[in-house]
């Protein structure tokens, strides 16, 4: 199975479609004014990209569309790095709902797009390094948007951190001051967590990663250290607990990500690709006899 539609196959049909309609209610959540003048006539528009990117976010397009019973045919790939200018799908369907599902795909697969194209940036430096590690992206995420730009994330190449607060213990340094130390906090977090759920604990030194460690956390976040210390520290513990995961986090971005990396590194984890991505350009067209979408100045004769 290809990966982009392995990564598809994580998205259920209710989650679509909750988001979809929330997006579809929030912008249009009264009458349709321009729905009204084009009305039901049967169209064709063609959605084109304007600036280079990676493509992502074909399973929630589907989606509004869906809801508004048009089709989409793509004619580009997820995850296909796209050069501009060129058609990536035809829509078709009822003039008024091609256009009610116009700017709400497109502000979704702009932002989609610009989070893949980020993550694939990221990726490639560790391809290239052949880093065994992973570098993944944080769930410093925008608010009702956070499974597009994870899902965006894992299209681009990178991985991802937890997706919520329910899908990892992460101790972070409010939880350790409101528990007392460390050692309480873990003790804590596995009386309720069980066997079944891994425990993160944030470390500002060596000794709170030796101590996350021996009181039973499974991975410790090196935060903010510089990369030769960061290499050092996890050697360090590596030897102490070999079986410890040793995450590296703090100031990561493109042009220093490499520094990171290091044969006793297991992760390195960024929120650049959530905060710090330009998004890529995509228009949709409706189609007219004897007019090239993709060049507006040119037509037929």
């Amino acid at each position: 199975m290809a990966s982009s539609e392995l990564f598809q196959n994580l998205l259920t049909p209710e989650s679509l479609k909750t988001l979809v309609r929330g997006w579809l209610a929030e912008d249009t959540p009264a009458f349709d004014y321009g729905g009204a003048i084009v009305g039901n006539r049967h169209e064709k528009a063609v959605l084109l990209v304007k600036s280079s990117g990676v493509l992502c976010g074909k399973p929630f397009v589907d989606a509004i569309f869906s809801e508004l019973d048009c089709k989409v045919n793509w004619l580009k790939n997820e995850g296909e790095d796209l050069v501009p200018v060129c058609e990536v799908a035809e829509v078709t369907g009822p003039a008024r709902r091609i256009l009610l599902g116009e700017r709400v795909a497109l502000n979704c697969m702009t932002r989609a797009s610009g989070v893949a194209s980020m993550a694939r940036k990221f990726a490639s430096i560790r391809s290239q390094h052949g880093w065994k590690g992973e570098v993944v992206g944080t769930r410093k995420t925008t608010p009702g948007f956070r499974l597009v730009e994870k899902y965006a994330l894992l299209v681009g190449g990178m991985g991802t951190h937890r997706h919520d607060l329910s899908s990892m213990v992460m101790l972070k340094d409010n939880h350790i001051w409101s528990a007392g130390d460390i050692s309480s906090a873990v003790s804590k977090a596995r009386s309720v967590c069980g066997f079944a759920v891994k425990i993160e604990v944030e470390c500002r030194s060596l000794r709170d990663a030796q101590e996350a460690a021996t009181a039973g956390a499974d991975i410790v976040m090196l935060d903010n250290f510089s990369p030769s210390v960061l290499a050092t520290a996890a050697q360090q513990l590596k030897g102490e607990f070999p079986h410890l995961l040793v995450e590296g986090s703090g100031g990561v971005t493109l042009d220093n990500v490499a520094d990171y990396f290091s044969p006793h590194v297991d992760v390195v984890s960024t929120s650049r690709p959530t905060q710090g991505y330009s998004t890529v350009d995509f228009s949709l067209k409706v189609r007219k006899a004897g007019h090239d979408p993709s060049n507006p100045t040119v037509t037929d004769a």
